[in-house]
């Protein structure tokens, strides 16, 4: 088929349906929720933030759905192409600490700009890209630039707002995050279809173009705050209290792949599912991720952030050890689905707002590493789900994605009934 004449297809129109014309919705209600609150409850900027995060967040996956379009256009296979996802992944979760440090004495508008600029260059590169290598050049450059301006988001997103609806701004970041996570394949695959694989990053540098417009508008600049040594910063690692906590984000990762990285084995084998109704329980599944970020951060700031994350992680657990049970039941199966999506990216903000509370000196590179355990948690509850399928059947993935989860709550009783190592308190004071 002529790549400009895959618009025409049914696929096409089908993708448009299902995610296109529900994302103008789901704008639409960000917009008016927006509107009530600027003013008294959260600074305009918070959403400048997530629409920018929600650009880089976007082309992490984009490139999914068109891999069999690149790995013709550069004659590399399929598993080749794949890896255009994988080093992008390892290089995000690897270098946001590392840039943190680094850069910890810069004005934080200047370096988030200068990093939406990298990010930019990047994906011209990858739009221009007449190679294997330049590609994946340019996905290195994506992706560390990009860990850096999420990690700013972030901490940039708390510092805004005022202290009681800081939780909820860090969730606001988050459902622009979630959401471009949820939309990227598909978007890549309707403008990959369309237009060519390429199209894809032609889209997201016009819109990184608009977002270093409108963070130099309207962002103030921010000083940077008293850093710690990279030493004193790795040190941090030391104290049982925050790795207990990093520790929860990485085992919650894990199990919650263990099952949503074979969610479409487990649909079609265990419930049955026809091929074409897959993407509909996807974005079911990305609406109510989108909405878990909301949640997270309002929770946390209605209940406090350790309530918030025991009551996560422990509702969590239910709904992925009861999920297989509710196969017999379509609604039932959605409707746990659905409490199974929004709890996972709920914990995010919670958890960020955690770190801040216990290690504020530090909370840059603790955000930082906490984006880090994600993903690395990603990695691994992929590989852990892939085992598990070879060596039994998807059907079990749920429950050993459980006992992930069922470490993640210990791990995270641990870190709240720790205090902080005395060197560490000593450390922060001197600060």
């Amino acid at each position: 088929m002529i790549e400009g004449q895959a618009y025409n297809t049914p696929a096409f129109f089908a993708v448009k349906k299902l995610y296109l014309r529900p994302l103008s919705l789901l704008v639409t209600i960000i917009v008016v929720t927006k509107r009530e609150s600027v003013g008294e409850d959260l600074n305009f900027r918070v959403y400048i933030l997530a629409i920018a995060a929600f650009v880089v967040g976007t082309v992490e996956l984009i490139i999914g759905g068109t891999l069999d379009l690149v790995a013709n256009d550069l004659g590399v296979s399929i598993s080749a192409a794949g890896q255009l996802i994988t080093i992008f992944s390892v290089v995000f979760a690897l270098s946001g600490p590392v840039l943190l440090a680094v850069t910890g004495k810069f004005e934080r508008k200047r370096l988030y700009v200068g990093a939406l600029s990298i990010f930019l260059i990047g994906n011209i590169i990858s739009a221009f890209s007449v190679n294997y290598g330049m590609l994946m050049f340019s996905r290195v450059i994506c992706a560390a630039s990009g860990s850096l301006i999420i990690a700013l988001s972030v901490t940039l997103a708390s510092s805004v707002v005022e202290p009681h609806f800081r939780a909820r701004a860090i969730g606001i970041i988050f459902m622009g995050i979630s959401g471009s996570l949820v939309l990227g394949v598909p978007l890549g695959l309707v403008l990959g279809n369309a237009y060519g694989w390429r199209a894809p990053f032609v889209l997201i540098s016009i819109l990184t173009v608009m977002a270093i417009a409108c963070i130099s508008l309207f962002l103030t600049k921010v000083p940077a705050t008293s850093v710690l040594s990279i030493r004193e910063q790795i040190a941090t690692l030391k104290d049982k209290k925050i790795v207990s906590a990093q520790l929860t984000s990485f085992l919650f990762l894990t199990g919650h792949l263990t099952l949503y990285a074979y969610l479409t084995p487990f649909l079609k084998d265990v419930m049955h599912v026809e091929a074409n109704w897959i993407s509909v329980f996807y974005f079911i599944f990305g609406i109510a991720a989108v909405l878990g970020g909301g949640l997270g951060g309002w929770l946390a700031d209605k209940w406090g952030s350790q309530k918030s994350i025991i009551s996560i992680i422990i509702v969590f657990a239910c709904a992925i050890f009861m999920l297989p049970m509710m196969t017999f039941s379509f609604p039932l199966f959605i409707i746990m689905m659905g409490l199974w999506s929004m709890l996972s990216w709920a914990i995010s903000p919670a958890q960020q707002n955690y770190l801040i509370e216990i290690a504020p000196e530090s909370a840059g590179i603790q955000q930082g590493l906490n984006n880090s355990a994600l993903h690395l948690g990603i990695a691994l509850g992929s590989t852990v789900g892939g085992v598990v399928i070879e060596k039994s059947s998807v059907i079990y993935n749920a429950w050993v994605g459980g006992v992930f989860i069922i470490l993640a709550l210990l791990c995270t009783i641990f870190s709240i009934t720790r205090g902080l190592s005395n060197q560490l308190v000593k450390e922060e004071s001197i600060v």
